[in-house]
């Protein structure tokens, strides 16, 4: 799939966005179109007194893209000067405190934030290896691409650390009122964006994706590909820090450190934590029990199994706070190692033979068009090798933010949480290349009945002829 030039005739109205389309179907007519419309403006431009160079008075896009590059690098740089020393403005006994609660409120934003990115990348991908993914998630034809997706996900990257950077900034320096602020406008901002209901910010794709959360946690319809995709890359997301973040908004202990005691009502002791680490795993459970009912097909009852497999490592995690440490050591622990094991092997199992079906050669990095990846990444052993290899690894690592008792590093949950949605970005390409190439057998498979069904009248009519 390709998307029109800006200038081409096939728009659905003016100010609207190009409608995608088949360069196989209209390459021809998109040639025709696009020597008239030359033509046109040859008069256009021979009409004036003085023709003018539209090119030579805007500025060349690579121009234009370095000096975006500049500005970014140089905001960069004024929010790690200004977030560096206001840190340094505190006292040694608070900093440490400080960042772990300023980290709570930020890090799945921004860890949000490079999921986005990813995603943009994968859908770059998917168009140049000819993957249709708007068939896949059966997306309208006013869908974000790759380009677009990279926009909202640059628009993340500077909002949300700008916004840290002035939560920092005014604590340190007294403001802790407005300090306070700074997450709960954000937050606010993000879900005012998403549900506002006029046709700005994107509008259909905002839909969709709401549409599809909704669907995800009611199951109440058949269940669609884009429906089990995205509740699978929810369970790759950070709830628990998130759950946190808006109990403190709700609780008014923004920018304090009294939540850090574990008896608080917004303590890492907290029972809310470990329902709110398994909802992503309950959804698809269900969504699995829906898929059985509707298909009856029993591999949907093995996959259900699965997610279940991560239920026994969150609770048994939580355990720890809630039991005397004998109890935990000689009981407990064991019984948490074991359900872990169970998990990642399943988990890793599940996405190398049922997610992904390598068992024949994947085309995902042929490129319709030639390409340095195609060289670099196509029909090369030591991908698939790296992939499994990788995804076996960091299924074992995401154990370590499922489990309660192990939060205590913040850096090291970041950069855990970090690897798993890398993780997740590496299991797309696979699995949704594997539903395109189902969905090319299944159409297929039901051309060559139909011609099948065409010989055969064609031949029965012609017995009945010559009877």
């Amino acid at each position: 799939m390709f998307a029109v030039p800006a200038n081409s005739p096939h728009l659905r109205k003016s100010g609207s966005r190009p409608v995608v389309y088949d360069l196989d179907e209209f390459e021809e007519e998109n040639g025709a179109d696009e020597s008239l419309l030359h033509s046109v403006e040859g008069n256009d431009s021979r009409g004036g007194a003085t023709p003018m160079n539209g090119s030579g008075m805007m500025p060349s896009p690579v121009l234009l893209w370095r000096f975006k590059v500049l500005l970014f690098l140089i905001w960069g740089c004024i929010c790690c000067k200004i977030g560096w020393d206001s840190v340094m403005r505190m006292s040694a006994d608070k900093r440490e405190l400080f960042l772990y609660e300023a980290f709570l409120y930020f890090n799945p934003l921004l860890l949000a934030a490079l999921m986005v990115w990813l995603w943009g990348i994968n859908l770059w991908v998917f168009a140049q290896g000819g993957v249709n993914y708007a068939k896949i998630f059966d997306l309208d034809q006013n869908h974000l691409t790759h380009g677009e997706i990279w926009k909202c996900a640059m628009w993340m990257t500077i909002i949300v650390p700008t916004s840290m950077t002035a939560y920092i900034y005014l604590y340190s320096h007294g403001e802790v009122a407005y300090a306070a602020s700074q997450p709960v406008l954000l937050y606010a901002a993000i879900v005012m964006v998403l549900i506002f209901p006029f046709d700005i910010f994107y509008f259909s794709s905002r839909y969709f994706f709401l549409r599809t959360l909704w669907r995800i946690v009611f199951p109440l319809q058949a269940i669609s590909f884009a429906d089990f995709f995205l509740a699978d890359i929810l369970t790759s997301m950070v709830f628990s820090d998130l759950e946190r973040s808006v109990c403190r908004m709700v609780h008014q202990q923004v920018a304090t450190i009294a939540w850090l005691e574990a008896d608080s009502v917004c303590g890492s002791h907290s029972v809310v934590i470990p329902l709110v680490l398994v909802l992503p795993y309950l959804f698809r459970f269900n969504q699995c029990l829906r898929q059985y009912k509707d298909t009856g097909e029993k591999t949907s009852l093995l996959n259900a199994l699965k997610y279940s497999t991560a239920v026994p490592v969150i609770f048994l995690s939580a355990l720890k706070y809630h039991v005397f440490p004998e109890q935990w050591t000689n009981f407990y622990r064991p019984l948490w190692l074991l359900s872990s094991v169970v998990n990642s092997s399943y988990s890793f199992y599940w996405d190398v033979t049922r997610d992904w079906d390598l068992s024949g050669f994947t085309r995902i990095f042929k490129f319709s068009k030639p390409h340095l990846f195609s060289y670099l990444l196509y029909g090369r052993r030591w991908v698939y090798v790296w992939v499994i290899g990788s995804n076996l690894v960091l299924r074992c690592t995401w154990t370590y933010k499922l489990s309660a008792h192990l939060r205590h590093n913040y850096l090291t949950v970041f950069t855990i949480a970090a690897l798993e949605i890398f993780r997740r970005f590496q299991w797309i390409f696979f699995r949704v290349e594997n539903e395109w190439n189902k969905m090319n057998n299944k159409s297929h498979m039901q051309l060559s009945t139909s011609e099948k069904s065409n010989e055969e009248e064609n031949l029965l009519h012609s017995m009945n002829y010559n009877v």
